[in-house]
């Protein structure tokens, strides 16, 4: 499945309109994230898993400059430096994210 997020496409499983999707779906559960398998935003590895039919690569170091969140609160692309330096919270709208996708960032982001 795939949903219009700003001018952003997010693809998964049941996505919602703030990137939720049928594995998390909790208030702060509003990024998705750009691998660097496909340069694709998905809501979780677990979406990734179900639709993109390759394995999943992190979004590389060396571009950790560039684009790899979005922000489902107000569509804001985000780079992964700008994200890792955010402190749980949207630097454009101030929306919190989730602290325990921390728990999955070695999954998302080379070298971490």
């Amino acid at each position: 499945m795939e949903r219009a997020v700003g001018e952003y496409e997010v693809r998964g499983v049941d996505v919602g309109p703030e990137t939720r999707c049928a594995h998390y779906d909790g208030d702060r559960d509003i990024i998705a994230l750009r691998l660097g398998c496909c340069e694709v935003f998905y809501p979780c590895h677990r979406c990734h898993e179900a639709v993109a039919g390759h394995d999943s690569d992190p979004w590389p170091r060396e571009r950790f400059d560039e684009p790899a969140v979005l922000c489902g609160g107000c569509a804001t692309a985000l780079s992964a430096t700008a994200y890792l330096d955010a402190d749980h919270t949207c630097p454009a709208c101030g929306a919190a994210f989730n602290p325990g996708c921390r728990a999955h960032y070695d999954r998302y982001f080379e070298g971490l």
